[in-house]
């Protein structure tokens, strides 16, 4: 059995709430789960203490049975120093999207055209003097 630590979304609309739970990975986000770790109220502020509670010794547990943490679930428990922060490498965060590439080409071209229309006057007007 694949064993997630992940959450799984309670609250109502626009106001989330989260619990911890250990769960097979097999089940629905909000569906059935073996054990409640702890919870998250991304509502409060980031340096709040109740913003991520966790019960530290069970969460343990579920690591050396062999659960995998997802990626925010991974990021709590490198701020409660249960696992080494691991390196992030995203090198497509500073490009821009696809759309926005086409237009900076596009305008890039008309600008060119511009810049060739401007001097071919100044040309003719050199070559008759």
């Amino acid at each position: 059995m694949a064993m997630k630590i992940r959450l799984a979304r309670g609250g109502s609309k626009k106001r989330p709430f989260y619990r911890i739970v250990a769960a097979d990975s097999r089940m629905p986000r909000d569906g059935r789960f073996i054990e409640k770790l702890g919870t998250y109220n991304p509502l409060l502020p980031k340096d709040s203490e109740d913003r991520v509670k966790m019960n530290v010794e069970r969460v343990q547990f579920w690591l050396d049975q062999g659960a995998q943490p997802t990626d925010r679930v991974a990021r709590f428990l490198e701020a409660a120093g249960l696992r080494e922060k691991t390196e992030r490498n995203n090198p497509k965060k500073a490009q821009p999207g696809k759309k926005a590439q086409e237009r900076a080409e596009e305008k890039a071209a008309k600008a060119a055209e511009a810049a060739a229309a401007d001097e071919a006057p100044a040309e003719e007007a050199a070559a008759e003097e």
